[in-house]
């Protein structure tokens, strides 16, 4: 029980609406009926647990195992994933997804008339260590179309998806690039209500991370509950 009492809820505006109208497809999605709040159980705030042997060596590398180099900017992912009280999170399993420099996924309903790149899948995954960091190696996508309003483009972005300790911590996000221009005119990232928390979303450079002569590097924090969370997709 000491566990739920030191929870601390999100700030109001530091979470998306469950409908965004400008977000065209959560008009759908989201529920027409009042929420109905459902007590958590022993298990949910326990477990799951991850350990190394969830993922392959080399599974957080996305730039390798696909037959050659693929085509784009290299780029380093590296953050912490941490808890409320801005503890490290150990052991948590996380998992990306992107499409390709071109912006386009691999997967049979993305149509858009750009290129595939066979070297790269666009999905890796890797276990956070005792301090809670992380790093992924991938390349960095592009830009792409998505039909949401006129002329609607995503910026470049990275999914992620966590299981923290407990299915209490679960999250679903979006990692985004400094200065993208995109930003101001997309939904997804403007569905949060405060500036602060929106700022979460986008990575900043760094210098620590980013490898001479071969990739630059980004920085990505985690926060998986409390009022410092990082937004929910």
């Amino acid at each position: 029980m000491s566990r739920l009492a030191q929870y601390r809820r999100p700030w109001w505006n530091t979470q998306p609406d469950y409908r965004f109208d400008p977000y065209g497809s959560t008009q759908l999605r989201a529920p027409q009926q009042p929420l109905v709040a459902i007590p958590q159980s022993l298990s949910e705030v326990t477990g799951p647990t991850f350990g190394p042997e969830f993922v392959r060596q080399g599974d957080n590398d996305l730039t390798v195992g696909n037959g050659g180099d693929p085509i784009g900017e290299r780029i380093l992912v590296s953050g912490r994933v941490l808890d409320e009280n801005g503890r490290p999170v150990p052991n948590a399993l996380i998992e990306i997804w992107q499409a390709n420099a071109a912006g386009r996924y691999t997967h049979a309903r993305d149509q858009h008339d750009a290129p595939l790149d066979p070297h790269f899948s666009g999905e890796g995954r890797t276990i956070s260590d005792a301090q809670g960091r992380y790093q992924f190696k991938t390349i960095k996508p592009g830009a792409y179309p998505w039909r949401n309003h006129h002329n609607a483009w995503r910026p470049q972005h990275i999914h992620l998806s966590l299981f923290g300790n407990a299915y209490a911590t679960r999250l679903v996000t979006q990692l985004y690039f400094p200065g993208d221009p995109l930003l101001a005119f997309d939904p997804i990232y403007q569905c949060v209500p405060d500036e602060k928390a929106r700022q979460r979303l986008i990575a900043t450079f760094d210098w620590e991370t980013t490898q001479p002569e071969y990739a630059l590097g980004y920085r990505f924090d985690i926060v998986l509950r409390g009022r410092d969370a990082t937004p929910m997709e």
